[in-house]
Parts: structure tokens; sequence; C-alpha cells
């Protein structure tokens, strides 16, 4: 499948007014790419722009309202077609056993999984037409395996790349490629509260680039840095009886008193 570029379309980025999501919409700016950028905080939105002229579309929604997310698509398509949708908006709570609750897991699963399905329904059909375009779902490596301090964060991140998996099968046949993209630590407001080591964090322009990269080869999974990925795709192909010991270990999740790390997106 030939990947999008730039003479596609737009590039439309969600969570784009902060973090990965503002690194995102600089690399495609640099690029070439018309970049179209969601979030609620439309001032910051519109700061981003304000470096760009004529470049960026400012569409500001808030993921966890259909009507926004439809208001934001309409904006955009004014313009010209979506041909890549990175779907990047989420945020991360920590929780473990002792503090879980419900609400923690509905909050997460409202803005990390039911907001990145509002942006699918409304992108994949006008791909699925035009047999063409490309999509991204921002999942992490605490999606590929359950991880201590990421209780619900971990099962959102999950979802999204099953999400993503499943999908792939229809969209293979209408030429839309579909990617999950799951980064490590990268700086970010989110683990800028985080109070414990994070091995291999990584500035969010170097983020961009690996995720850009990913992207243009058309990979499915989008995993980095290698450093710690490639050690927690060996550990989950692992026995449970080894896989909880050794990440427990990794982690100092047995330790009292010791946080255990937890990636972020």
């Amino acid at each position: 499948m030939k990947p999008v570029t730039s003479a596609d379309g737009i590039v439309w980025i969600t969570g784009a007014s902060s973090g990965i999501g503002r690194a995102l919409a600089e690399a495609h700016v640099a690029q070439g790419w018309r970049v179209a950028i969601t979030a609620r905080r439309e001032a910051e939105l519109r700061a981003l722009a304000e470096t760009h002229p004529s470049r960026i579309i400012v569409a500001p929604a808030d993921v966890t309202d259909r009507d926004s997310v439809r208001e934001a698509v309409n904006t955009i398509t004014r313009d010209g077609p979506i041909a890549r949708a990175i779907l990047n908006a989420g945020t991360y709570e920590r929780d473990t056993a002792e503090t879980f609750t419900a609400d923690r897991l509905r909050r997460q699963v409202e803005l990390n999984l039911l907001g990145t399905a509002r942006g699918l329904e409304l992108v994949m059909p006008a791909m699925i037409a035009r047999k063409r375009g490309q999509i991204a779902l921002m999942s992490s490596l605490a999606g590929l395996a359950g991880l201590p301090g990421s209780v619900s964060y971990s099962a959102t991140k999950a979802a999204l790349i099953a999400t993503a998996e499943a999908l792939k099968f229809d969209l293979d046949r209408h030429g839309v490629a579909i990617s999950a993209i799951c980064p490590g630590f990268v700086k970010s407001p989110l683990t800028a509260n985080n109070r414990f080591p994070m091995p291999f964090l990584m500035e969010t322009d170097a983020a961009a680039r690996a995720i850009l990269r990913g992207l243009d080869a058309g990979r499915f999974l989008i995993a980095f840095p290698e450093g710690l990925a490639r050690p927690l795709r060996i550990l989950r192909l692992l026995p449970h009886a080894a896989f909880f010991p050794l990440v427990a270990r990794f982690t100092g999740s047995r330790t009292p008193g010791r946080a255990e790390p937890d990636p972020e997106s």
C-alpha cells in the first residue's frame, strides 16, 4: 500500500496543543503538509498557527463531545480531504489496586478510547470512499502489556491496539492504512508530574520524528524507543509465571514505598 503524502490532502492531529501532538504538527509542516490541529485549548492552537501562517488550520474541539468533533472535521474538510488522521488526544491518571475507581477508568475510557472512536467514525467513510488514506491511533507501550500503576491507562491503550488490529483487515481491502503508535516515556505536561526515574525519556521532537518515519514507511506498529520497546515485547511473549516476576523486578513494584514507572504517550 502506497503511503499518503502531502499531495493527497490534509493531516489532522488531535491533542495538538502540547506534547507529542504539537511536535507532530510542527514536523508535518516541515515536511510540506497542510496541518489541521484540534484540542480544547484554542488559544494554544492559535499561537501555534501564528508561527506557520497559511499552513495550519485551527479546528478546536473537545473529543468527548461528538458534535464538537463533527464541527471540527467539517471545518477542516472545507479546505480539502483529510489524507492522514493522527488521533492523539488522551490523558493518564495513575491508579493501582489500592486506588482503583470506576470513575477514574470511565474518564480515561471517555477520552482515550471513545474520544479516538469519535474521530475514527468521521474520517473512515471518506477515506474508504476515496480508496486512499492513513489513520494512526495513539496507544502506548503500556498498551502492549498491563504495567504497574496504570490499570485504567493500560486498559484503554491496549484497547486502541486491538481496535487498530481489527480495523486493519477491513481497511486493507479499501486501500486505507492504519497504525498503532506506542511511545515510551516522552517529555510532556503529563510526564512532568511523574516523580520516578523514566528510562529512555525522549524529547517530543524526537518522538515526532520516530512517528513520522513509521507512518511514512507504512508500518502498522510504531513502538519506540527500541531500548524499552523490545524488552517489553519479549517479556510479553513469556509465560505469565515468568512475566509477572520479571516486570515486578524491573519496575520495583514489590518494593514498599517505591513508585513504579508508567510509560506515557
